[in-house]
């Protein structure tokens, strides 16, 4: 059995003395956009030496409320307090001078440029005249002060997820910030990742600073956070001891009801039964185009009306699985065979006309355009049929009256299809991609963390979009590290190590320990790997 990740270790706790006054006070804050409510009379404070987590529900305004404190939005009412006194932040700069910055969900680094560039720049310290030695030492310097662990000389674009947000982190901590907002700050870490950000919270706050954890992971906030406040469309509702919460308790405050994420295995009686083979692997080799192995001898057998799900740590050929499934990426060797043919050279487009949906992992920039429109892109798989195209060019309107049928399906709230889709809410983006491409799916879903960034309700609906096509005889390809959403979820399991699958599992005999051991990289035995296949 893998051993579990040792507990965060907690720092000397800091204490304020009687009477200090919040670091961060909001009072009344009220931010309306056209048809939309996006923040009324929230009142929140923070305390120095404090963990207080944001929750609430897609849509619900907690982004608003805090690009309004980081002086990204002004307010329509109310007032920003800082140690008592009342501020008003007409940009980020301003925001960051007086000690609050954000690490947003999309990093804002620049990706050709290397660890200690990013750290200085636009910075008012940075030397004028240096050498990257310099700024490398310096950089250094200032990770081993906040105990935040960087390369300084590696380039941006060939770090990993989580170590991104560590120089995102730097970056703002060494602007001098008492408050870090993170907002839904572990839903690209590994577990791993996510306990090193843990212990650096816990050591930044116990220096007296503060930090507002926005999050949809109900345990997180439970292991990370002192309070916790909800807002539920776009008022608050309450702010609590997180000693006194439970899951249940944050989730029926956060929706306004009862939420029970069940075991969705079961089929309704008109459901399609487990088909035939609609898509099969044979010993997929890929290499991400430096010579690195992504994929490694990779064989998967998809059938109509069954949910595969794909269980380890990210990073282990999930993404590159994704991409050649679906056309993006083609395979070294092997074959993908598709109704029997030969799709091993098929690209993107021949994999839509087939019906071969794809949830992808980065919603923002593989699942969308960010300055297009939300008509465009609700609209990008279905623009060149009818009746959005035919004899007389492209049809505005009908574009329109889909992109509003998506919307409505997938309860995604609109005030303005003309607007850029980056302006949606995480969430909000998720679900629209995710009924935009249910609607191509006809054989093939593919699936990659489609509830990354969703609250629990929201959680709750994307589970059903996917039994929903499994019921209609859809092969679903369901990617996810949540094991509890895999066992309720999946028909079976397999399990990626390194670029290879571990072993395949049936969900009604999966043990987690086993599936926990070939997350690390111990093969199934061939008795059980024939059980499962």
């Amino acid at each position: 059995m893998i051993a579990p990740e040792p507990p965060v270790p907690v720092p000397t706790r800091f204490v304020p003395p009687p009477g200090t006054a919040p670091i961060v006070q909001l009072r009344g804050i009220a931010k309306y956009f056209p048809g939309v409510i996006a923040n009324e009379d929230v009142d929140l404070d923070v305390m120095p030496g404090e963990i207080h987590a944001l929750l609430g529900e897609n849509g619900a305004g907690k982004s608003t409320l805090m690009n309004i404190l980081t002086g990204i939005y002004q307010p329509d009412a109310g007032e920003i307090v800082i140690d008592g006194y009342p501020q008003s932040f007409a940009s980020p700069v301003e925001a960051i001078a007086a000690g609050i910055g954000m690490v947003h969900q999309h990093f804002k680094l620049v990706k050709a440029f290397t660890v200690a560039e990013n750290i200085h720049l636009g910075w008012s310290d940075t030397p004028r005249a240096v050498s990257a030695a310099v700024l490398e030492r310096r950089t250094a310097e200032l990770a081993q002060a906040l105990n935040l662990t960087v390369d300084p000389a590696a380039r941006i674009g060939e770090l990993s997820t989580g170590e991104q947000q560590r120089v995102e982190i730097l970056r703002v901590l060494t602007r001098k910030a008492r408050v870090l907002i993170l907002d839904e700050p572990t839903a690209v870490l590994t577990p791993a990742e996510a306990h090193e950000l843990f212990r650096a919270l816990k050591d930044f706050v116990a220096r007296g600073n503060a930090v507002i954890f926005i999050s949809h992971k109900l345990d997180e906030v439970l292991e990370i956070s002192d309070r916790v406040t909800v807002l539920r469309g776009g008022r608050k509702v309450a702010t609590e001891q997180t000693a006194g919460c439970t899951e249940t308790s944050l989730a029926r405050l956060m929706v306004g009801r009862e939420i029970v994420l069940s075991d969705m295995r079961g089929r309704s009686a008109g459901a399609a039964p487990i088909g035939a083979p609609v898509m099969t692997l044979e010993d997929i080799r890929a290499d991400d185009g430096q010579g690195h192995v992504v994929l490694d001898g990779l064989s998967l057998v998809l059938r109509a009306g069954e949910i595969l799900g794909i269980a380890g740590v990210a990073g282990n050929g999930q993404k590159e699985l994704t991409q050649v499934i679906t056309g993006m990426r083609q395979a070294a060797s092997g074959r993908i065979l598709v109704d029997g043919a030969d799709f091993s050279r098929a690209g993107a487009a021949e994999f839509a006309d087939f019906g071969v949906g794809h949830i992808p992992e980065d919603r923002l920039h593989s699942g969308l355009a960010p300055s297009l429109s939300i008509t465009d892109n609700a609209v990008l798989r279905e623009y060149d049929r009818p009746p959005l195209s035919g004899g007389f060019g492209f049809n505005g309107r009908a574009a329109t009256a889909l992109a509003k049928d998506i919307a409505e399906a997938a309860s995604v709230t609109v005030p303005d299809f003309g607007m850029p889709v980056r302006n949606l809410s995480g969430g909000n983006q998720q679900r629209l991609v995710a009924r935009r491409e249910m609607r191509i799916a006809s054989r093939v879903l593919v699936a990659a963390y489609p509830s990354r960034g969703l609250d629990v309700g929201a959680i709750n609906m994307m589970m059903r979009y996917l039994v929903e096509l499994r019921d209609k005889g859809v092969a679903v390809l369901f990617i996810s590290e949540e094991l509890e959403e895999l066992l309720n979820l999946s028909d079976r399991i397999a399990v990626m190590f390194h670029g290879r699958v571990m072993g395949v599992v049936d969900t009604a005999e999966a043990d987690i320990d086993t599936i926990g051991l070939m997350m690390g990289g111990k093969r199934l035995t061939d008795d059980a790997k024939g059980r499962g296949h």
